[in-house]
């Protein structure tokens, strides 16, 4: 008798033990296949019709792809409020990460409170918020430092001019900080002695647009305006002023027109003989270590503030250790 007591107890506690040993093999499963699912990251890109931000884009991708990671990206077309609903959007679906590139860097502060407030991960690429130094912890800026663009380009052509001549400026869009940076650059550089003789005649905002180069280049033409060299923020209204150039027939070998960015139809501009000085920024760069800072942050990882990617000055004499593939 007491040997079938013995018995059932044993069997008893067998079966009680069943349950526990299911309950925490689920809790593993569980557990595991949460660690598994890759982290989501939301992508806010200002435009996607721009030729410098698409290699950006394209890097985000490269990148996330390599870390396994799942991206929503977005295109803002340029407009600050669908990009401000984009991103509420990605912080109703509970994104892991946010990386934004803003349509404008004066709407920064918003966008920072709105991402932070959620507890989500965020991280700024290409542009500098304008409330980079109030940015909080859980926060991180991949860019490259503007105060370098901008001086490396005028560096260069006071060079090519031997510090004189009058010069033409095609300004980026001016709710951008990069686009006013670049400017105070240019101003900055002609203000120093050895370049003080070279004067700026006129400033026009361009948007970063090809199109618009070439159409403020030709105005500055019809005026009979007298200029030595033409800096543009980008490369793309660089183009624009040479197509300007040509159109009229005002272009000639030795004419200085100067950009930023050394994107790839810049590059093969300068192949042709025709831009004179970029300043390469390395987007897809950016667009990796974008990835990488919301991949850690997302994970309590420690990040630098900013996360700083070189500018590099191209001219025709080194410019084919830049050519891409």
């Amino acid at each position: 008798m007491r040997k079938n007591h013995l018995l059932a107890a044993i069997a008893a506690a067998f079966l009680a033990a069943l349950p526990v040993h299911s309950q925490a093999q689920t809790q593993k499963q569980t557990q595991a296949q949460a660690h598994a699912q890759p982290l989501r990251i939301g992508v806010a890109m200002a435009l996607f019709d721009d030729t410098g931000l698409t290699i950006l884009r394209n890097g985000i991708v490269d990148a996330a792809r390599k870390h396994g990671a799942e991206l929503q990206i977005e295109d803002a077309s340029n407009d600050v409020g669908k990009q401000l609903s984009q991103i509420q959007n990605m912080i109703a679906q509970r994104a892991d990460a946010i990386i934004v590139n803003p349509v404008d860097t004066d709407a920064t502060p918003r966008i920072t409170r709105m991402v932070s407030d959620a507890g989500i991960a965020l991280v700024y690429v290409n542009r500098q918020p304008v409330d980079f130094d109030k940015l909080p912890a859980g926060t991180a800026v991949v860019a490259s430092d503007e105060k370098l663009s901008g001086t490396l380009q005028a560096r260069q052509v006071c060079k090519l001019l031997e510090g004189r001549g009058n010069i033409l400026v095609l300004m980026g869009e001016l709710s951008n900080e990069s686009a006013r940076t670049r400017t105070r650059d240019i101003e900055e550089v002609a203000a120093t002695p050895e370049c003080a003789d070279m004067k700026i005649l006129d400033k026009r905002e361009g948007k970063w647009s090809r199109t618009q180069g070439q159409d403020i280049t030709m105005n500055w033409l019809s005026s009979g305006m007298k200029f030595d060299a033409i800096l543009a923020n980008n490369d793309e209204m660089a183009i624009g002023a040479i197509n300007a150039l040509k159109a009229a027939r005002k272009w000639r070998p030795d004419t200085i027109v100067a950009g930023i960015d050394a994107t790839p139809d810049g590059l093969s501009s300068m192949k042709n003989g025709d831009l004179k000085v970029s300043v390469f920024q390395n987007l897809a760069g950016q667009g990796a270590k974008a990835v990488d800072a919301a991949l850690r942050l997302a994970g309590k990882q420690p990040v630098e503030r900013f996360v700083n990617v070189p500018f590099e000055l191209v001219t025709p004499e080194n410019m084919g250790q830049y050519a891409r593939p």
